[in-house]
C-alpha cells in the first residue's frame, strides 16, 4: 500500500462526543446484549435510533441523522472486544455496560493467528456483515480493534509485564502476531466500508481521509523505552502502509511519549488524553492532527462557562485550528445536556473568530 500525505482536514476545530452505555440505557431505552453488536436488524435499528436521538438533542450543531445506515459495529461507543473475543477471551454482554472483556489469565501468551478469523465471533460477525450487505448493498462503520498492549493484557494479565523482562524476545514475537490479527481484521472491515476508526474515535469521520488508529491506552502502564523496545515498529509499520495513521491515547500522560511519537514518519492523527500536555504534544508534532479530549468524569461538575474556558485553552494550546479537534468520550447520564452543547458552542465560537 502507497502512502500518500495529502491534507488530513480542510476544517477547523471538528468535534465530537461519545456518550456511555449508561446514558444511552437510562436515556434511551437501548440495551447492549449480544444481538446488539451481532444482529443485522438490531444493528442497523439501535443506529437509527442513536442518531435520532443525538439528532432531537444536538441537531443544531450537525450532529445526528435521519438516515438509516447498514453500520457493521457501534460506531456511538467506545469499546473494544471483539479481537479479545476472537482469540479466545470470554465477553460479557450487559444491557446497560460496554462488553466486558474477561480477561484469560493465560500461563502464556500463545497466539495464533488463522484460529482468530475461524473462530465463533468473528464468523458471527462475518455472517452479520454479509447479511446486511445483501440488505443494503453497502456497509458503513467499523469496530473498535483495541491495540496490541491492550489485548495482550486482556489475554496473559499483569504477568505480561514480567514476561517483557524475563523473554523478551517471545514476548516480541507475540506482539508480532497480535499485529498480524489486527492488520487482517483492519484490512477486512476497510475493505467492506472504507474506514476502519470510527468506533475508535469519532472525530476522525470529519476528517477528508479515513485514519487507522491504533488504541495505546494501557501505554500509560508501560515506560517510554519498553514502547520504544516492543511496539514502536508496529506503528512505524502501520504508518507505512496506511495512508493515515493515528495513535489513540487516552491516558493522562501522552506527552511522555511526544518525543517518541516523532519516530513514526507518517504519524497523522494523535488522540490527546485528558491531563496530557498539549503544548509539549504540538512542540514535537507540528504538523500532527492532535484531538484533544476533555474530562468526562470533571464534566459533571463543571458549568457550561467552565467547560467553554477549559476548551479555548485547551485550542489555544494546540495551535493550528485545522490541526485540532475536540472531543469528550464516554460521558454518562449524570453529564446535562447544556454541558454537552457548551463543548459545541465554544467550538463554532473558535471557528468564527479563528483566521
Amino acid at each position: 500500500m502507497t502512502t500518500v500525505h495529502g491534507p488530513l482536514n480542510h476544517t477547523k476545530y471538528p468535534v465530537d462526543i461519545v456518550l456511555a452505555p449508561q446514558w444511552w440505557h437510562g436515556h434511551a431505552g437501548l440495551c447492549f446484549d449480544r444481538d446488539f453488536f451481532f444482529h443485522p436488524a438490531r444493528r442497523v435499528e439501535a443506529e437509527t435510533h442513536m442518531e435520532n436521538v443525538l439528532r432531537e438533542r444536538w441537531g443544531e450543531y450537525g450532529v445526528g441523522s435521519r438516515e438509516s445506515k447498514p453500520e457493521i459495529g457501534p460506531v456511538h461507543l467506545a469499546a473494544g472486544y471483539l479481537i479479545q473475543e476472537m482469540l479466545g477471551c470470554d465477553v460479557e454482554y450487559r444491557e446497560d455496560g460496554p462488553p466486558q472483556v474477561i480477561p484469560a489469565q493465560r500461563e502464556r501468551l500463545d497466539v495464533n493467528v488463522d484460529a482468530a478469523f475461524e473462530s465463533v465471533a468473528f464468523k458471527d460477525f462475518s455472517l452479520m456483515c454479509d447479511r446486511l450487505e445483501t440488505r443494503y448493498g453497502y456497509l458503513t462503520g467499523d469496530v473498535n480493534f483495541a491495540g496490541i498492549l491492550n489485548i495482550a493484557l486482556d489475554l496473559r494479565g499483569q504477568d505480561l509485564f514480567i514476561d517483557m523482562h524475563t523473554d523478551p524476545v517471545e514476548t516480541r514475537r507475540q506482539f508480532g502476531k497480535i499485529a498480524e490479527v489486527i492488520t487482517r481484521f483492519v484490512d477486512f472491515v476497510q475493505a467492506k466500508t472504507g474506514t476502519s476508526s470510527i468506533s475508535v474515535n469519532r472525530t476522525v469521520r470529519h476528517l477528508c481521509r479515513p485514519v487507522m488508529l491504533h488504541s495505546e491506552c494501557t501505554h500509560t502502564m508501560i515506560s517510554v523505552q519498553d514502547y520504544e523496545d516492543f511496539l514502536l515498529d508496529h506503528d512505524v509499520f502501520w504508518s507505512r502502509r496506511h495512508d493515515a495513521f493515528g495513535i489513540h491515547y487516552c491516558g493522562p500522560d501522552p506527552h511522555r511519549y511526544a518525543s517518541s511519537f516523532t519516530k513514526v514518519p507518517g504519524l497523522r492523527f494523535v488522540d490527546v488524553g485528558s491531563g496530557g500536555d498539549i503544548a509539549t504534544m504540538r512542540y514535537h508534532l507540528p504538523r500532527v492532527f492532535l484531538n484533544l479530549r476533555l474530562d468526562p468524569v470533571a464534566l459533571r461538575k463543571q458549568s457550561p462557562d467552565q467547560i467553554r474556558q477549559i476548551v479555548i485553552d485547551m485550542a489555544c494550546a494546540a495551535g493550528d485550528p485545522k490541526l485540532t479537534g475536540i472531543c469528550c468520550i464516554n460521558m454518562d447520564g449524570t453529564v446535562t445536556d447544556d454541558r454537552i452543547a457548551a463543548i459545541f458552542e465554544t467550538a463554532r465560537e473558535l471557528r468564527d473568530r479563528s483566521p
